[in-house]
Parts: structure tokens; sequence; C-alpha cells
């Protein structure tokens, strides 16, 4: 395995453990974005997205369910993304 490979299955397996978050709502959305959707996004999004992670998870959720919308356009964009993932 290339080190690459490995900075990139470490990185992964790092976000799989943020992203338990308490609430399984955003538990198995999480989860099916690491799955599903993850490996698309550009390092900018990437970074991005571990970022989101040190948000409440209320707010996390409420992005999610649609109850309230990211300030943050790049924030915007990943709850898409996410969505879009958990759809598959």
């Amino acid at each position: 395995m290339s080190s690459i490979t490995e900075d990139t299955a470490a990185r992964k397996r790092r976000l799989r453990w943020r992203c338990r978050r308490g609430m399984l709502e955003l538990d198995e959305l999480f989860a099916a974005f690491l799955d599903h959707g993850y490996h698309r996004l550009s390092d900018s999004e990437r970074d991005t997205f571990e970022h989101m992670l040190e948000c409440k998870d209320q707010e996390l959720l409420d992005w999610m369910l649609l109850q309230a919308e990211p300030e943050d356009g790049d924030y915007r964009n990943l709850v898409d993304k996410i969505r879009d993932a958990s759809l598959r």
C-alpha cells in the first residue's frame, strides 16, 4: 500500500470515529456519506468536512433535516452531498 493510500485510509478511519455523534440520525447519515460520498470530495472539501464536524450536534442535525441552513456556503454544499449519499 502506498503512503498516500495509507494516509487516506488513516484519515478516513479517524473521521469515521469523529462521525460517531451519539445521535442515531447523524451517525447513519455520516456513515453513509463516508461509505458512498467522501471519496468524491476534493481535498478542500475534505478539510471543510473535518471543520464542519466541530459544529454542535443539534446544529448539524438541523442542517441535515433542512430545519436550518448553514451560513457558510461550503457547509451548505457539503450538507447537500451528505444528504445525497444517504439516499443510496
